[in-house]
């Protein structure tokens, strides 16, 4: 499969703004807009064709950001690993959100990067916990396995999203992937959709039902104007920038 087109017309060349990265916010989800299956379990939305081009765009991001729900359920790898070999050359950062450092020291992020196999991964935490003997032993644990950890302000169980977001492009990450899951796309829409800059959803030919997980969809949407609209292979993939006029 040759990179989709409209790629290239989105992404190239990024022009992030110094606080921050350029903020692209893809997920898969069925045609009853559920994005998980019963109790947040995981569920293989994506064909090979629309999962090409998720991993396609994977490669030219700086990092790929989940939330600990989707660390803990999917224990997704977030590497490039269904592109053709002369296209795996850059490997995205993982950024995990995760307020009370629950992910798992042995998780594939942190396994592949042991094996050399995968950059480190960055885990945003909640700074209000630094003192706790529990977290400051977590914190130990998972930075013993590879993990690098960065504390940020925190509310009401949430991360300070433009905190994390400050942070990452201080560190020098120009372009983030979001990728979920349904919390942190929620979140997105409701509190920060004034910081995406592109979304991308992968529509399944599919009903998953009531037991399935949604999303809040956006409420301003004024801002995104439609750019493309792609079947493949059984999907179909539409994508909306912030920066580009019809």
């Amino acid at each position: 499969m040759p990179k989709p087109l409209f790629l290239t017309t989105i992404f190239s060349p990024f022009d992030p703004p110094d606080t921050r990265p350029h903020l692209t916010l893809t997920f898969a989800q069925s045609i009853d807009a559920k994005i998980a299956g019963k109790h947040a379990q995981q569920l293989i939305l994506s064909g090979p064709q629309s999962m090409r081009m998720t991993h396609y765009m994977r490669a030219i991001h700086d990092a790929i950001l989940v939330g600990i729900g989707t660390a803990q359920n999917d224990n997704p790898q977030l590497n490039t690993r269904h592109l053709p070999p002369e296209d795996q050359g850059h490997l995205p950062r993982p950024i995990i959100l995760d307020s009370h450092l629950h992910l798992s020291p042995s998780c594939k992020l942190l396994l592949n990067y042991r094996a050399g196999q995968g950059r480190r991964p960055y885990i945003f935490t909640a700074h209000t916990h630094k003192n706790d003997p529990e977290y400051q032993a977590r914190a130990a644990t998972l930075e013993n396995a590879g993990a690098k950890i960065f504390p940020v302000p925190a509310s009401g169980g949430l991360l300070d999203f433009p905190a994390v977001l400050q942070s990452l492009r201080h560190l020098g990450i120009r372009s983030l992937m979001v990728e979920g899951g349904a919390r942190v796309i929620s979140s997105l829409f409701a509190q920060h959709s004034h910081l995406i800059d592109t979304i991308i959803v992968t529509v399944a030919p599919l009903f998953v039902g009531d037991d399935g997980v949604s999303y809040n969809a956006v409420s301003n949407n004024s801002r995104f104007n439609h750019v493309a609209t792609e079947i493949m292979g059984k999907d179909t993939v539409i994508a909306w920038s912030a920066h580009v006029h019809t």
